[in-house]
């Protein structure tokens, strides 16, 4: 009977805490400024009455998806402010949008953020989705707090030394 090997592969070091396991922002001053692009997407399902309120304009609160795909973009440029330990970065685009899809009953988003720069903006990314998905939310959440917030995730990342990511499921 042939003998199994098992093998051990050695943990990442999480880069957020030094070696002697304290939190400290990570050092990227001696890593090339490259351009680098990332894509996160999620969605809110809604009943299907607030997805008619949505779309027909008619929610009391205003324009759902402008106000949301602002909300969104608003967020990408101030994630350093809530999510510890993340630099705060020039961002040189920001773009969400914001998709009814009734045949599924949500809110589709997805968002764009670009930057030239020693770090990634995959944060900046995930937090505009997050924050368009909770803008939704709250202006709908009078007709519908059933709402659910799903799938928020990073689609595509590029740029520094790691290359190109791309979700494959």
């Amino acid at each position: 009977m042939a003998r199994k090997t098992r093998v051990t592969k050695t943990p990442a070091r999480l880069t957020h805490f030094d070696e002697a396991g304290r939190a400290h922002m990570v050092d990227v001053s001696a890593k090339a400024a490259t351009r680098r692009v990332a894509v996160a997407s999620g969605h809110v399902t809604v009943s299907k009455e607030t997805m008619r309120l949505i779309r027909a304009g008619q929610v009391k609160k205003g324009d759902v998806l402008s106000v949301a795909e602002l909300a969104g973009i608003m967020g990408a440029k101030k994630t350093s402010e809530l999510i510890p330990l993340c630099h705060p970065l020039a961002l040189s685009a920001v773009s969400v949008v914001l998709k009814p899809n009734p045949r599924q009953s949500r809110i589709e988003i997805t968002a764009t953020v670009r930057t030239t720069g020693p770090t990634g903006v995959e944060m900046e990314a995930l937090t505009a989705v997050s924050v368009a998905a909770l803008t939704v939310y709250d202006m709908c959440k009078a007709a519908d707090r059933a709402m659910v917030l799903g799938d928020i995730r990073l689609e595509h990342k590029s740029g520094g030394k790691s290359g190109v990511y791309e979700r494959t499921r």
